[in-house]
This record gives structure tokens, sequence and C-alpha cells, in this order.
């Protein structure tokens, strides 16, 4: 996170933006959607070669990546516009909604988000990726059962390949809706799959200190304070661990690099206060 590559192209970019305001919304053109970004869809009901794409579809394909592109960028407004000219090239086109969706939810407009996502679920029942989107759309919402059953909805199919991207949002909205055992069990399965996810293995330290099982924390957030990709967040978790542990030596370390690498950061405020239960 510090040092080479542009800080670790500046802490894999907060931890793609803490997974995307959580969690790593898939987008079919590309890669997962940090809040910008996009994942390689698993459907292939719109698969066509060149040579026998719709004019109307190669249009709307041009525009949408446009699309895809500013909203990486984080340039919204003009990523709304190549949207809307996609679908003006093609109303049925399934991933333009599925963007849609995802602009609106980063306007935290849900009911804009949800008729979008509906609309591509319409056009493409089944998608394990429309299926990831609305989920964390309707935990955004405090839906958690409903959320829920999206999820499960994807992980069910065998042919889903960001199955751990999925069990990182069951698990986080798992916690939003109190039920720590289950979220303890999305989280592990997902860290299964993908143990160097930061984003992963902060909530799962986190969930275990709420649970008091202190060694099992201090493996998790040890692990990734020692890797590329430690940020203040981290360390404040590693501290709270180590000091819950009463590892005042491990304590101290970490401190001494949380103010020498993040001293204007919140959580070395919340040191200096002594806030260790905030």
């Amino acid at each position: 996170m510090v040092g080479s590559t542009g800080g670790r192209w500046r802490q894999y970019r907060h931890w793609m933006l803490m997974a995307c305001g959580v969690l790593g919304f898939c987008f079919a053109l590309g890669g997962c959607a940090a809040n910008g970004g996009a994942s390689a869809s698993d459907s292939t009901a719109d698969l066509v070669t060149p040579s026998d794409e719709p004019d109307a579809r190669r249009r709307a394909r041009i525009r949408l990546e446009l699309a895809s592109n500013y909203f990486e960028m984080g340039q919204t407004a003009v990523a709304l516009d190549e949207v809307k000219q996609s679908l003006a090239a093609d109303a049925n086109y399934a991933d333009a909604y599925n963007l849609r969706g995802l602009i609106y939810l980063r306007l935290n407009d849900f009911a804009q988000a949800e008729e979008s996502f509906r609309r591509a679920q319409a056009l493409r029942p089944g998608d394990p990726n429309l299926l990831h989107n609305f989920g964390w759309l309707l935990c955004q919402q405090k839906k958690y059962a409903e959320a829920d059953q999206q999820f499960v909805r994807a992980l069910d199919n065998p042919a889903y390949a960001a199955r751990g991207k999925t069990l990182m949002a069951r698990g986080l909205c798992q916690v939003g809706a109190a039920q720590y055992a289950e979220a303890e069990q999305s989280l592990i399965k997902a860290y299964e799959l993908d143990a160097a996810n930061p984003v992963v293995g902060y909530h799962l330290s986190a969930l275990l200190l709420r649970r008091n099982e202190l060694s099992r924390a201090q493996f998790y957030i040890r692990r990734l304070n020692n890797s590329e990709y430690a940020n203040s967040e981290s360390l404040w978790l590693g501290i709270k661990v180590e000091r819950a542990l009463g590892d005042t030596v491990a304590a101290r370390q970490l401190a001494d690099q949380l103010r020498k690498r993040f001293p204007e950061s919140r959580e070395w405020g919340a040191y200096e206060r002594g806030a260790f239960n905030e």
C-alpha cells in the first residue's frame, strides 16, 4: 500500500473503495465494480460474434463501453448519459440496464436502481451477476432477507465464477442483520476462495473481535497488516485486537505505523483520544 507502484495503486484503490461501498458490484464488460470497474459476466446469453452482431446492438455496446469507462473514472453523469444513448440504440440490452442500476445505486437513488436491475433480470433471468447486484441494492435498503435470497440464487449457479465476491456481500449483509454466526461462515468461505482479499480479511477479523474470538481475529488482521494492503483502518483494528489480547508491544508497534503513515487519519485521531471502544 505504501511504497512502489503508486502506493500499490493507492492501496488497491482503498480496497476497491472498501469493495464497492463494500462490495464488488458486477458489471458485464469486465471487472468487479468497486463503485466503478466491472466484472465479466458468467452468462453467455448475449455472446455473439462480430459478423452476426446486429447493428443496433453494436452501437449500444460501443456506447456502453464508453459508459463503463466513465463510470470507472467517477464521471457518473457522463456515464449515465452514455447508458441512455446505449438504450436508445437497443432498448433490450440487459447489460445497459445493469450499469444504469449501478449508477443509480452510486447516486443513492434506490428506486431507479431497483427498476433498472429488474429490467436487466427480466431480459436475462438467473444471471448470477445481476442477482448479486440486486442483492446488494436490497442490502443497502436493509431488506436483508430479500437480499439473501438473491445471493443464494447467485451462489446456486454452478457456473458462477465470482462466488467469493457474493459470499463476501452475503456475509456483510448478515452482519447488518445481526446474524453473526451465519456471517462468519459466509466470510470464512469467501476467505477460502480469496485469502488475499483485504476486505474479507478485515471484516472477518472485525466480526471475530466482536464475538470475542481474539486469537482468530488476530490471525486475520495480522496477515492483512503484514501485506501491501494494510491501511489506517486495518492498523486501527489490529491495535484494538492486540490490546484486547494484552499484547502491548504489538499494539504499540502498530500505533507507530499508524502515526508515521497516516498522521491525518481519523483512526490516528481516535488513537490519540484513547477511543478504543468507539
